[in-house]
């Protein structure tokens, strides 16, 4: 029986020992030990996916009460067929009901391994559509199934829907372009690859994110040059934070910043 974590609420194929992505560094294991959930169970005591409009053409998804880390998804809404990205760790009959409703989803998708959520379950709900894993981080998938595809630096999805490997977060960490986001201007799903800070006016670039782990002013920096070559005007990360605009310019300034602190080019005694 398939068996979802309780902390990061990725799908396993059976629940044996500890779940990998959490005993890793970036992740944690709760004092209490390893606990699992069935989807049977998680849907017996209230859980349940809300889908909610976020802009034209894209659609937050967020379980209540949460499941694992509580990401929002978000599907990304085309002519060409519909994504979501970052699947949530629980799946239910109604959600699945309105994305029907929204079009056909043709690929589903994460930005890395602590986002897997559910993906084989979503998949199977909506007709085993392709499940797409960067190719450097499909040794952290926990419940392997025909569905997976891997894919490596850069793929496009459909019209205007581009994934990119930018790593640091994991060697595989990954955003979405979409090109017709924000009236045109272009929307940069970022997740946690590059996460929007709670001032809504600079983001932040980390390992861990539970554990303090800071990214190193090189691998911000790489990660800060790559973006520079997209376009995009908004930035959405992983739990509901928004760069509304200028989100391009805000990623480099906020590189900048991260990089000097972590090289040590500035001292607050000084």
């Amino acid at each position: 029986m398939v068996a979802i974590c309780a902390t990061c609420g990725v799908e396993h194929a059976e629940a044996v020992g500890t779940c990998a992505i959490c005993a890793d560094e970036r992740q944690w294991v709760p004092a209490a030990g390893q606990q699992w959930r069935t989807l049977e169970e998680l849907a017996a005591a209230g859980h349940r996916t809300h889908v909610r409009d976020v802009e034209p053409g894209l659609f937050g998804l967020i379980v209540e009460p949460s499941v694992g880390i509580g990401q929002q998804a978000h599907l990304v809404q085309t002519p060409a067929g519909n994504v979501l990205w970052d699947p949530p760790g629980f799946v239910d009959d109604d959600a699945i009901r309105r994305l029907r409703e929204l079009g056909d989803v043709v690929a589903i998708t994460s930005s890395h391994p602590h986002m897997f959520g559910a993906q084989v379950e979503w998949s199977h709900a909506l007709g085993r559509v392709p499940v797409l894993v960067s190719e450097p981080d499909a040794g952290w998938v926990q419940r392997p199934d025909p569905v997976i595809e891997t894919w490596s630096e850069r793929r496009e999805i459909v019209d205007g829907v581009t994934l990119l490997r930018l790593g640091g977060h994991f060697p595989g960490s990954a955003v979405i372009l979409w090109a017709g986001g924000a009236g045109g201007r272009g929307v940069l799903l970022a997740s946690d690859t590059i996460q929007a800070n709670p001032d809504r006016s600079s983001t932040t670039f980390m390992r861990s994110y539970p554990n303090r782990i800071p990214l190193s002013a090189s691998v911000v920096e790489r990660i800060a040059a790559a973006v520079d070559g997209l376009a995009f005007d908004r930035l959405y990360d992983n739990f509901g934070r928004t760069i509304d605009t200028d989100a391009k310019a805000t990623v480099a300034r906020s590189a900048a910043r991260f990089a000097g602190w972590a090289r040590g080019d500035f001292d607050d005694l000084t």
